[in-house]
């Protein structure tokens, strides 16, 4: 006997819509979650691109039309996996064993618990610079995702951080928005694949900035200016800006999978089938973990979906 038929770790968009869809299976399901329920999507302001996001209630109980926060979108995905019969616990968890056919789930401050199946949704995490104003600023001016937040900074000036592939996309997609674009790179060549380099360098609207690290983000309510040194010289100098997009990599948050046994690709993140099934039988994985995942909500969504379908199918195989 397991405590729960389905664990999932991690409540972002991807575990609540597994633990909506596993406790709508029937599953007994518990969502571990070590701060609050929204993930990184929680953060997000105005959350424009999820499909059917276009209207939301004001204090009176009034339609008030535009779409809802991330925060006010996931609260509803909790409180709907809730209704369906999911639990939620708030802990860390520690490490992660299976021992005949039973998964061993152990936290930092509670009992080991056991189910059948796992479900990995911890995501990933953007890398910071770490420099004055930048987690003020998260969400006022400082992204980490164009296809999230480029549409508010429309002819604005822009600021992006970076010189790898993602950083490169990126500032592509955002000169398509504006074109007061300009690339900030501490190196003095990109480090992106020779391609997509040279069309980021091609491209009229950004003006590209080697050998160039930030050394604090500025501002009131939301950025205003930038400080910058030139790596060679060690010259600082302030540049006003409406917004800064950071692209220094991200983090996928994979230890308690690696620990497991699961197979990683080169970046860390967790290899698996259109099952969202990982090599071990019985642990899967959903959202930002998953490696070639596009890293939207609305797709972290449908991976939770297929992975508690999933998961229900791989329980019912093996009662």
């Amino acid at each position: 006997m397991s405590d729960f038929d389905l664990i999932i770790i991690g409540a972002g968009p991807a575990g609540l819509a597994a633990a909506q869809y596993g406790a709508r299976a029937n599953l007994k399901v518990l969502v571990v979650e070590q701060f609050a329920a929204g993930g990184q999507a929680a953060v997000i302001d105005v959350l424009e691109n999820y499909p059917g996001n276009v209207s939301r209630l004001d204090a009176a109980g009034g339609v008030v039309f535009g779409p809802k926060s991330g925060f006010e979108l996931t609260e509803d995905m909790r409180r709907q996996a809730e209704e369906f019969g999911a639990s939620f616990l708030y802990n860390s968890v520690v490490s992660i064993r299976k021992e005949d056919n039973i998964f061993i789930v152990n936290m930092a401050d509670e009992a080991a618990l056991t189910a059948r199946a796992v479900i990995i949704a911890s995501g990933a995490k953007p890398r910071l610079l770490n420099v004055p104003g930048e987690k003020e600023f998260s969400g006022k001016g400082v992204s980490y995702c164009a296809t999230c937040d480029g549409n508010f900074f429309k002819n604005k000036k822009i600021i992006v951080v970076g010189g790898g592939d993602a950083a490169c996309d990126e500032a592509r997609y955002l000169s398509r928005l504006s074109d007061k674009i300009t690339m900030v790179h501490r190196r003095d060549t990109l480090r992106a694949q020779k391609a997509l380099a040279q069309r980021t360098i091609d491209n009229p609207n950004i003006n590209l900035r080697f050998n160039t690290i930030v050394k604090e983000i500025k501002g009131d309510a939301k950025v205003k200016s930038i400080i910058m040194e030139d790596v060679k010289t060690g010259k600082t100098y302030e540049e006003e800006t409406d917004a800064v997009f950071i692209f220094a990599g991200i983090v996928p948050q994979s230890n308690l999978a690696a620990a497991l046994g699961a197979n990683l690709d080169n970046e860390g993140y967790i290899i698996t089938d259109m099952k969202m099934a990982a090599n071990i039988a019985g642990f899967f994985a959903a959202g930002d973990i998953r490696s070639g995942a596009f890293r939207q909500v609305v797709t972290a969504a449908a991976d939770g979906a297929v992975a508690a379908r999933s998961a229900s199918e791989y329980i019912d195989e093996n009662i």
